[in-house]
């Protein structure tokens, strides 16, 4: 009963390994977040397959569904919007529901993009080690998440989204002074750019931006050292 964990591309669909397009060619069917965003990733390769939603408003009925068709010996697919599944993802949730029903299942890794990796890549600070925060809360807990990010001892990434990104940004300007910083948007995309340099600047720098609210942005802050 194989399920495959599957990376797609973040932003040019040109970036997805021959192993990920052939499990995708080989799956009975592609549990997905939007099946669009899917169809028109299977579209430009050629791919047809049934898809099956999949996402964080999906109910125990949909995962079900989803664990019935591993029982049938269905061969499946999981894939997000984009990137790897699982990471920031309603997709780690479903791997974890379908453990807990069927702890035999094979589940293989096909590994590729990874939004939160292809900054890092870039950032020029020092990622031997480096903590992972994902998305901030919106109101409940968002103080002690800018306290995790102060007393980091390594670079932290974290995920944003365009209508949030600012007041992020501010936030941090207020709380504390990174001894560096970089916010990478729409990575590997028409309209990628990284920003860095003063915290200031960069917030003055997407604000003027026309192209700013296109897209998500990944922000690598590294904490001064204390």
């Amino acid at each position: 009963m194989p399920l495959a964990i599957v990376a797609t591309p973040i932003g040019n669909l040109e970036d997805i390994s021959l192993r990920a397009l052939n499990t995708l060619k080989a799956a009975d069917t592609v549990l997905c977040e939007d099946t669009r965003v899917t169809q028109k990733l299977l579209s430009h390769y050629e791919i047809k397959k049934p898809l099956l939603s999949y996402h964080q408003h999906s109910n125990l009925t949909k995962i079900n569904q989803i664990i019935e068709l591993l029982r049938q010996g269905k061969q499946l697919a999981l894939v997000s919007d984009a990137g790897t599944p699982g990471i920031s993802d309603p997709g780690g949730e479903l791997v974890h529901q379908i453990l807990a029903e069927l702890p035999e299942t094979q589940i293989e890794a096909i590994p590729g993009a990874c939004a939160a990796i292809a900054a890092l890549s870039i950032s020029g600070m020092p990622t031997d080690k480096f903590l992972f925060l994902g998305f901030p809360p919106h109101k409940k807990g968002r103080q002690t998440f800018l306290k995790k990010i102060a007393s980091s001892e390594y670079p932290v990434v974290v995920y944003e989204s365009k209508h949030r990104i600012i007041k992020f940004l501010e936030e941090l300007e207020a709380t504390m002074k990174p001894e560096e910083i970089m916010v990478g948007r729409e990575l590997t995309k028409m309209y990628e750019c990284a920003y860095r340099g003063d915290l200031k600047n960069i917030i003055t720098a997407i604000k003027s931006d026309a192209n700013a609210q296109k897209g998500e942005f990944v922000v690598i802050i590294k904490p001064k050292k204390k």
